[in-house]
C-alpha cells in the first residue's frame, strides 16, 4: 500500500479552481500585464470579496497591505539583489505569501495547485509537477532552479540569493533551511554568494540546515537536525553537526556505481563564488582574523 493516497474535491469546487487557475495563468502569460495591479485585485477579491478600488475607498491602510507596491521584502535591502529581476517577481512572491494565510492556501489541494501555477513565473527554472506546501520562504525567487517532482514541505527557507539548484525527485521536509550566502566573521556586510547544489532523489529531513556552497549528491539523505557544512557524496546518509556520512545506501542497480563513473549531481556546474557587496571585493581565507578558543 502506498504512503500517499490520491484525494479529490467535489466536482463543482474542482471546476471553479480549474477556471480560476486557468484565468490566472493566461493573464500572467501576457507580457504586458501589470503584475502589481493583478495581485492587489486578486487578493482583494479572495480575502474581502470586493474589487480593490472599493477596498481602497473604505480602508486605505488595508488596501496598501495587499498592494505589492505598498510593502517591502528583506531582499530589497540586499546589495546583491538585482532590482529589475526582483521587481518582476516581487508581486508574485507577495501573492504566494499572502495566499498561504487564506483558506484556499491552507488547503493542500488548492494551495499546491495555485503555487504550482505561479512557480514558472517566479523561478529561474522549474520542472514538471513541483509540490510546495504552505509558508515556504524565498530570498529572491529568481535564482532558484528545480527539476521534476520536487517536494518542498512547510516552513522551508530557500535562501536563493546566491543560487540554489535542486534535482529531480528531491524532498525537503518541514523547517529545512538551505542557504546560498555567507557573512565574514569579522565584518557582517562582507557577504559571499555561494551557489548550493542538491542532487536528484535527495531527502533532507526535518529541521536540517544546508549551508552555502555545498553539494549534496544524488540519492543522499540528510538526517533530522543535521547541519551540512561540506559536500555530501551520492547515496550517503549524513547525520550530525557538522553532518558526516555514517552509512551508505546499497544501490546495486545504480549504473554510475557499477561503472565507477561520476553521478549526474557531481557534474552539475556551479557558479563561482562572488561578492554580494562591491565594498568588499577581496576574498579572505577561512578563519582569517580569528584564533582558536
Amino acid at each position: 500500500m502506498p504512503w500517499l493516497l490520491p484525494k479529490t474535491i467535489a466536482p463543482l469546487h474542482q471546476k471553479a479552481l480549474d477556471r480560476y487557475i486557468g484565468g490566472l495563468v493566461e493573464r500572467l502569460s501576457d507580457p504586458g500585464v501589470d503584475r502589481n495591479a493583478l495581485v492587489r485585485e486578486e487578493l482583494s477579491r479572495l480575502l474581502y470579496g470586493r474589487p480593490y478600488e472599493e477596498l481602497l475607498e473604505v480602508s486605505p491602510l488595508l488596501a496598501m497591505a495587499l498592494d505589492p507596491e505598498g510593502i517591502t521584502f528583506e531582499a530589497e535591502h540586499y546589495a546583491a539583489t538585482d532590482p529589475e529581476k526582483f521587481k518582476k517577481v516581487k508581486p508574485l512572491l507577495w501573492f504566494w505569501k499572502v495566499l498561504d494565510l487564506t483558506p484556499i492556501g491552507q488547503s493542500v489541494h488548492s494551495g499546491v495547485a495555485i503555487r504550482r501555477a505561479l512557480a514558472p513565473f517566479i523561478f529561474k527554472r522549474v520542472g514538471r509537477n513541483p509540490k510546495f506546501f504552505q509558508n515556504v520562504e524565498f530570498s529572491v525567487g529568481y535564482n532558484l532552479e528545480l527539476g521534476d517532482d520536487v517536494v518542498v514541505h512547510r516552513y522551508v527557507l530557500l535562501d536563493d540569493i546566491g543560487g540554489i539548484k535542486i534535482g529531480d525527485g528531491t524532498s525537503l521536509s518541514d523547517y529545512v533551511n538551505v542557504y546560498s550566502h555567507t557573512h565574514h566573521v569579522l565584518a557582517s556586510p562582507d557577504v559571499t554568494l555561494k551557489e548550493t547544489v542538491i542532487g536528484s532523489g535527495v531527502r533532507i529531513t526535518y529541521h536540517a540546515t544546508v549551508l552555502a556552497g555545498v553539494r549534496i549528491g544524488d540519492d543522499a539523505m540528510v538526517g533530522t537536525g543535521a547541519i551540512v557544512t561540506r559536500d555530501i557524496p551520492p547515496h550517503a546518509i549524513a547525520l550530525g553537526i557538522p553532518a558526516k556520512p555514517v552509512r551508505y545506501k546499497v544501490r546495486h542497480d545504480c549504473p554510475y556505481c557499477r561503472k565507477g563513473e561520476p553521478h549526474p549531481s557531481d557534474l552539475i556546474p556551479k557558479a563561482p563564488d562572488r561578492k554580494g557587496n562591491p565594498d568588499y571585493p577581496d576574498f579572505l581565507p577561512p578563519g582569517f582574523g580569528t584564533r582558536e578558543a
